[in-house]
């Protein structure tokens, strides 16, 4: 059960993610056929249930590990139980928003780890079918991602805190709640503000400087490569929904004007 995405990143090669809103196997099945790294099944905003989440893993793991991108979800919270059976519902790697203090990563990579490395309990009823028989759980510790959300101010003063966590693999930066912590509102994804930047800045440096993975969700692709010139390891390019509307926009604008 090789990890693709972590073995991406051991090589130094920058990745891009895509993002699962739409609570649609074949949703998922039509992103894992355009070139993404990863695609992230998004159960914190986006409109998806644990069912809608297993569904999407099928649809984009349907031609098999090594064709197809690495799974992983946003769970809705620092909360055991949904972590554990997204986890053994294939997800290879999980996001977990407002984790704000070392403890609170603490406790989502015990969540991701089997004794005695962490708490999490063994039955990995779906993911155990992406290793050799048996397998599993002596693989999962070293390969299943762990990536705690910077997004708010508490975050940031806490930021070398929560890198020192043993088992972080990474860390994920929401730019909407970041830039709401500090006073810059919303709605704008891919920001320009000198004082965002200036924060990308310090957290590429402070994850960097550790050895440590550090993403970003964005919009277009063009600001993902621009982030992954900054130096973060992977960009998030929308998601099924913007991805849809944008496109939908710019061919309504070309029919009418």
């Amino acid at each position: 059960m090789a990890n693709k995405l972590k073995d991406a990143w051991k090589a130094g090669r920058k990745t891009v993610n895509g993002w699962l809103a739409f609570p649609s196997a074949f949703s998922a099945e039509v992103m894992a056929g355009l070139g993404f790294d990863s695609l992230t099944v998004d159960l914190q905003h986006g409109v998806q249930d644990y069912q809608s989440a297993v569904a999407c893993f099928q649809g984009m793991q349907g031609k098999g590990p090594a064709a197809s991108p690495t799974a992983m979800a946003r769970v809705p919270w620092n909360e055991p139980g949904i972590i554990g059976k997204l986890l053994d519902a294939g997800a290879q790697g999980l996001i977990c928003p407002m984790v704000n203090t070392r403890a609170q990563a603490e406790a989502f990579v015990a969540a991701c780890r089997y004794p005695p490395l962490g708490t999490r309990s063994n039955g990995p009823i779906r993911a155990a079918m992406y290793a050799e028989a048996g397998r599993y759980f002596y693989e999962a510790n070293d390969e299943v991602l762990c990536l705690p959300m910077i997004e708010t101010k508490e975050a940031m003063d806490n930021l070398d805190a929560i890198l020192d966590v043993p088992g972080v693999d990474g860390i994920y930066i929401g730019p909407s709640d970041l830039g709401i912590s500090f006073g810059i509102l919303p709605p704008i994804m891919d920001r320009e503000e000198p004082e965002m930047l200036r924060m990308y800045e310090r957290l590429v440096r402070a994850a960097t400087d550790k050895g440590l993975a550090i993403g970003i969700h964005c919009t277009t692709g063009a600001y993902v490569k621009r982030m992954h010139g900054m130096g973060f390891t992977f960009g998030t390019m929308g998601s099924d929904m913007t991805n849809m509307v944008l496109g939908a926009k710019a061919e309504m604008a070309a029919l009418k004007g």
